[in-house]
């Protein structure tokens, strides 16, 4: 592993079915952006930049830490910390294995290079490997949960000496389909694009001015070589954004979204995808023994009287 580098001043599909020929989908010259998910992006850097100063008053931080992979999701949020608190207080992590692309690392490097904050290398391959040492079959999904918590592990590790919360960069469509892992990639202090569809981070990307190599390429975990979210899920992100943005965000029936255009068999699959991850989008439930049980009837803000660090 490398040591922090100070920050320095900035520099500056594959688809289930085709989309149906109802849609009035905007295509950019960056990428698809079904119509009904356009967002008024300055508006919702406002509120994200607030949102990130907020969460920071109420638990009396000052800094943040993201794990900064190249794709477009942890892209976008170090450059929403950026514009909300000041690059030099963000710690960009980058966290390879030895199977990680390349061109993962060179697209983070650049990110690092255009916000000018501070940023640090963390090799992980020593560690998933020495945990898989005496079990070399464990599954691709194994491995890839293992990981996913271990860059999680550095993050946390990094909070304490770099004195900063952790910052979320899942999005709403790996929430609502449970392409997230537990305390992995989903663990965090907050999120800022928690609300935000793919499809809608491609819009912010392109607005904040991410590089235009990150927002054109194919989005991936990085889990394997080859990788790509919308292969491993068999549906591109733009269909599967529309479809839970009319089942979830507007709360339209199966047979209503099918009239839109969408195969039932694929709305029905979407559903299931929901369903069955719901779970991890939940606080772990506690048994409830006692008059007063935190979050459920002890319940406070995060910052309340005789929480102030320092």
């Amino acid at each position: 592993m490398t040591a922090p580098r100070p920050a320095g001043n900035a520099t500056g599909p594959m688809t289930a079915s085709a989309p149906p020929r109802d849609v009035d989908a905007s295509v950019t010259a960056l990428f698809e952006m079904p119509a009904e998910l356009a967002i008024d992006t300055s508006i919702a850097r406002r509120v994200i930049a607030e949102f990130i100063r907020g969460q920071l008053r109420q638990a009396g931080f000052k800094k943040t830490v993201v794990g900064l992979s190249g794709g477009i999701d942890s892209a976008v949020v170090a450059y929403l910390v950026a514009e909300a608190i000041g690059a030099e207080r963000l710690l960009a992590v980058l966290m390879p294995y030895r199977t990680s692309s390349p061109a993962s690392r060179s697209d983070a490097e650049t990110v690092v290079a255009r916000l000018g904050c501070a940023s640090e290398v963390v090799d992980i391959s020593l560690m998933v490997d020495a945990f898989f040492a005496n079990d070399p079959d464990a599954s691709s999904l194994r491995r890839g949960n293992f990981m996913a918590r271990q860059r999680m592990a550095v993050l946390y590790d990094r909070s304490v000496t770099w004195s900063g919360l952790v910052v979320g960069t899942s999005n709403k469509t790996e929430s609502l389909i449970g392409y997230t892992t537990l305390f992995g990639d989903s663990a965090c202090a907050f999120n800022p694009i928690g609300d935000l569809y793919k499809s809608q981070i491609r819009q912010m990307a392109e607005a904040l001015g991410v590089p235009e190599a990150i927002i054109r390429k194919a989005p991936s975990a990085d889990l394997w070589p080859g990788q790509t979210d919308e292969a491993e899920a068999d549906i591109s992100y733009p269909l599967l954004d529309r479809l839970l943005f009319w089942r979830v965000d507007k709360r339209r029936s199966v047979d209503e979204v099918v009239a839109m255009g969408l195969e039932r068999t694929l709305v029905e699959r979407v559903d299931r995808m929901i369903a069955s991850s719901e779970f991890k989008r939940q606080v772990p439930p506690i048994a409830k023994l006692g008059p007063r049980t935190a979050g459920v009837d002890y319940l406070y803000p995060r910052r309340r009287p005789g929480s102030a660090r320092g």
